[in-house]
């Protein structure tokens, strides 16, 4: 995007979880090109080292600043530490993206206990506790953005997803109940609805998904993460609260009440194809 279009925000300073990979990387590029300074806060330090170089190459101002923190942002020590490491490094964030997550889809009664606990730990209180670490320093700034990255899986109860899906459907509650609270503060709320997106994480989870939720999930169109990035920065840029990229999404979020019935009705056709063995 160019960074003279008036209709693009332009951000000092942004902070992204899961940043070094997937639709988090994505967005820290594109922020990049936008001549923002980008915190990207993720485990691996590896991957975290490349996704930098990537993002310092695409970096269009000599004094533009990219720093890469190994946290885990399910562990709240951690997680503030490495908001606060940004912090006071490179400013407050005018905007906090969280887009840490984990998936893994599998039978109900396969999934370890530990796995339900875990991915609560990443998914909801990882957003939880970067928010709150942020949000003094971006109360003191007067302004900015909050984006939490939600999943379509976060609108409607998906078959395998027993453990993923409850940890996005938490996000929606955070967000609406944060959005008008922090408004009079200057800060906006959005929450993005990603549909399948072609990233490692995906990757991971075909590896485990029980065959009707293959089948399930097979019928959405795959997304690249550059493109739902871009949607997600255009519709913050427009100020919306709801973020629902592609025809698909925009419809389930919408309309949910309505289709619910006729999208159980076909995934219970779908289940009872691939009966459990």
């Amino acid at each position: 995007m160019p960074s003279n279009d008036q209709s693009v925000t332009s951000y000092a300073h942004a902070i992204i979880t899961g940043g070094s990979s997937g639709i988090g990387r994505s967005l820290a590029l594109q922020l990049a090109r936008r001549g923002t300074n980008v915190t990207i806060i993720a485990r691996g330090q590896e991957r975290l080292d490349r996704a930098r170089q990537d993002i310092v190459a695409a970096s269009i101002r000599a004094d533009q600043q990219v720093l890469a923190l190994s946290a885990d942002v399910s562990d709240r020590l951690q997680a503030e530490w490495g908001i606060q490491e940004a912090i006071a490094r490179l400013g407050p964030p005018s905007v906090l993206i969280t887009s840490a997550g984990m998936a893994y889809p599998n039978y109900f009664q396969d999934i370890p206990i530990d796995i339900f606990e875990q991915t609560m730990a990443i998914n909801y209180f990882g957003t939880l506790y970067c928010i709150r670490a942020a949000l003094p320093a971006m109360e003191t700034l007067g302004r900015g953005d909050i984006v939490m990255i939600s999943s379509g899986a976060g609108l409607i109860g998906l078959y395998g997803y027993s453990a993923y899906c409850p940890s996005k459907f938490a996000l929606r509650g955070l967000a609406e109940s944060l959005r008008g609270e922090l408004k009079p503060l200057g800060i906006g709320v959005a929450i993005a609805y990603p549909p399948d997106t072609d990233t490692p994480q995906l990757v991971e989870e075909n590896k485990t998904k029980p065959p009707a939720t293959k089948e399930i999930t097979a019928t959405a169109k795959l997304w690249q993460p550059d493109d739902v990035a871009q949607v997600i920065l255009t519709a913050v840029d427009k100020g919306k609260f709801e973020i629902t990229p592609g025809f698909e999404m925009t419809v389930l979020n919408r309309l949910h009440s309505l289709i619910a019935p006729l999208l159980n009705r076909q995934f219970d056709q779908i289940a009872a194809r691939h009966p459990r063995l």
